[in-house]
């Protein structure tokens, strides 16, 4: 039995040992009841909605209306404790979610077994939905369990009613024994504050003489001396806590700045190293693009220079056969030094990606014969057999134009390099059912494997650069960025001494419908229709009236007329009214661009075609001058073959409109 000391213990002992142990007892049995009848209360809840929820949806499962199954979910927002639900459909696929306004629950990718269980302070159930025997999915429900929220508020209320529980046996002990209890109650009263506030300065009150007085006197001297001994000990803490916060801040500064610099300097000879090295690189390849370019233009001009110079001097007379002959090399050097420009125009293009394509289905049967017809008569003067396939009636999605120089490219490259009597084979496969490939074979020397890694590099021609065929280098690098942006692949084998083949790969489609009717055909129509053809050349150098005079000489039935500026070609086509126009863009005074806006205005002249003919070359002015209405759009220096065309193609869409098309 344990002894007490005093009566004011033995008589608290009592009353809060009673009090606390039917308090506690009472509130124990009262928690676990509640509790256990909320468990089954929401569980039974959550049943009840996961069943009415699968009956209601079952039709949503079955017939796959995820409208319907959203909308029956939405109903959940009627019950505000749950958080979230979903359906799964019979696969076990996520088939329609909802989530509480302001709630933000993971739904569970695939439902999990059938059955409760908890998850971050929430009942969550499975239940599978069955109709007549058949499982058509899963319910999802996540609701709030407010089981610990319930515990904390029960264990709250029984702190509350044990506090005032000792309130009443306080009350009780203080009207039953206030002479006893009074001192040491002073005493403990004081001790509670000063804890609570750390105030020394409290002190107890002295009731009598007894030990309980003597006690509360030792109390209140004990207190004295820690205040005292607190006030020193705080000054002093206050002082050193001081020293060590300047300190740290200080060295944490220090650290900032030294890290700050140390990060900027690091970042700077970063940027640096990285910039010189892109500078050193782009130096590099600029000086060895402009040394293999200033090559390759020098030399066809060399020739152009030099053999003008012979035909040009007194000193060196010539006789006729010598100069045909040398006229021949200018001319040769001339067509070369071009293909070099457009094909060094044509990478600058596709390298800065402002090349334009047109994508279009290609029939590839007329698209080879139309390169059979250009370069069998270079096959034939090296004798070399050209073999084009008899029955390739497949098209192609590409760019007619593009798809036409990346053949001739390939070809003119397999019979300038092929050997003495050797062959061409030109073939097209379907290695798969939406890819066709052609390509292009060779008998000639075949290239090893140290030349086919270097074979697209610009300018570099594989150890050719003193042969007797003439090249650029750059064909085949302009060729594989062509096929690349047509969205094909270009690939190469070879064997030295047997030959190479070069292979296009590129995205079949559906076949094209053959025209009406040729271009040769409608110009021969338009000739019969009309007994003279009025051409109209505004244009201010003479040397270029020249020549095109020249060139129109060779047409019976056309006539020409000239003009040297704007101006005076609207006049003279306001009065001649010509069939054709061609024109300059660089006029004096009025531009090509503005008087074809003039000509297209005026309804005497807005259906004459109007072609222009200038050295304004980059993609840019061919867009400005197609969107002010040129007809065509011919780049100087004159190709005869391709103003031809151009000239046979105008007049074949002359002569397919109509009277009513022309009144």
């Amino acid at each position: 039995m344990i002894r007490m000391r005093s009566v004011r213990s033995k008589l608290f002992a009592i009353v809060m040992i009673v009090t606390l142990a039917a308090l506690f007892v009472s509130i124990g049995i009262t928690i676990a009841y509640d509790l256990h009848a909320y468990d089954q209360s929401i569980r039974a809840d959550m049943e009840t909605q996961a069943e009415l929820l699968g009956h209601m949806s079952s039709p949503a499962l079955a017939f796959d209306d995820q409208r319907l199954a959203r909308e029956n979910l939405a109903l959940l927002r009627l019950r505000p404790k749950v958080q979230a639900g979903a359906l799964y459909n019979a696969r076990g696929a996520l088939f329609a979610s909802y989530t509480a306004q302001g709630r933000a629950a993971a739904i569970p990718p695939q439902p999990q077994a059938e059955g409760f269980s908890f998850a971050d302070r929430n009942l969550v159930m499975f239940k599978r939905i069955y109709d007549n025997g058949e499982l058509l999915g899963t319910v999802y429900l996540r609701a709030e369990y407010e089981m610990l929220a319930r515990f904390l508020d029960y264990l709250l209320i029984g702190i509350v009613g044990a506090i005032l529980a000792v309130a009443m046996a306080y009350l009780v002990l203080r009207g039953l024994s206030r002479v006893i209890t009074q001192p040491l109650m002073s005493v403990s009263g004081v001790a509670r504050e000063v804890v609570a506030t750390g105030d020394y300065s409290r002190r107890a009150q002295r009731i009598g003489n007894d030990e309980l007085a003597e006690l509360a006197e030792a109390f209140n001297r004990m207190l004295s001396e820690i205040e005292t001994r607190t006030s020193e000990l705080q000054a002093s803490n206050a002082e050193q806590l001081r020293t060590q916060q300047e300190v740290l801040r200080l060295n944490s500064e220090l650290e900032q700045r030294v890290h700050e610099r140390t990060m900027q300097l690091e970042l700077a000879n970063s940027e640096l190293g990285l910039a010189m090295e892109e500078a050193r690189s782009a130096n590099q390849a600029k000086s060895a693009f402009l040394s293999s370019m200033s090559h390759e233009l020098r030399t066809p001009l060399n020739a152009i220079l030099g053999f003008a110079q012979i035909l040009t001097s007194d000193k060196l007379p010539s006789t006729l056969a010598q100069k045909k002959e040398f006229a021949g090399h200018i001319l040769k050097s001339g067509r070369h030094l071009l293909t070099l420009i457009n094909e060094i125009l044509d990478l600058a293009k596709i390298e800065s990606g402002t090349v334009a394509l047109s994508m279009e289905p290609v029939e590839m049967h007329e698209m080879l014969a139309e390169c059979r017809t250009m370069m069998e008569p270079l096959a034939e003067q090296r004798g070399i057999r050209a073999l084009f396939p008899e029955r390739c009636h497949v098209s192609v999605m590409a760019d007619r134009t593009r798809l036409k120089q990346i053949l001739l490219n390939l070809l003119s490259n397999a019979i300038k390099y092929n050997r003495e009597g050797g062959a061409v084979v030109v073939d097209c496969s379907e290695p798969s059912p939406e890819i066709l490939r052609i390509s292009v074979q060779d008998t000639g020397m075949g290239l090893k494997q140290e030349q086919l890694d270097m074979l697209f590099q610009p300018f570099n021609r594989l150890g050719q650069e003193s042969g007797v065929e003439e090249g650029t280098g750059i064909g085949l690098v302009v060729t594989r960025r062509l096929v690349e942006l047509m969205g094909g692949t270009i690939s190469v084998s070879s064997s030295p001494g047997v030959g190479s083949v070069f292979s296009v790969d590129l995205r079949s489609t559906a076949p094209v419908q053959a025209p009406a009717m040729s271009e040769t055909e409608a110009a021969a129509n338009h000739s019969e229709l009309h007994e003279e053809v009025t051409l109209l050349y505004v244009e201010d150098n003479p040397a270029n009236l020249k020549l095109v005079q020249e060139i129109i000489r060779f047409r019976p039935g056309m006539r020409l007329l000239t003009a040297p500026d704007a101006q005076l070609g609207l006049e003279m086509a306001r009065a001649h009214l010509p069939d054709i126009i061609l024109m300059d863009v660089n006029l004096p005074g009025m531009s090509g661009l503005e008087a074809v806006r003039v000509l297209r205005a005026d309804a005497r002249t807005g259906k004459i075609p109007v072609i222009a003919l200038t050295a304004n070359a980059m993609p840019r002015d061919v867009e400005r001058g197609m969107a002010a209405g040129f007809f065509r759009y011919l780049i100087k220096p004159i190709n005869i073959d391709e103003f031809t065309e151009a000239i046979n193609s105008t007049l074949s869409w002359l002569a397919s409109r109509s009277p009513k098309d022309d009144a």
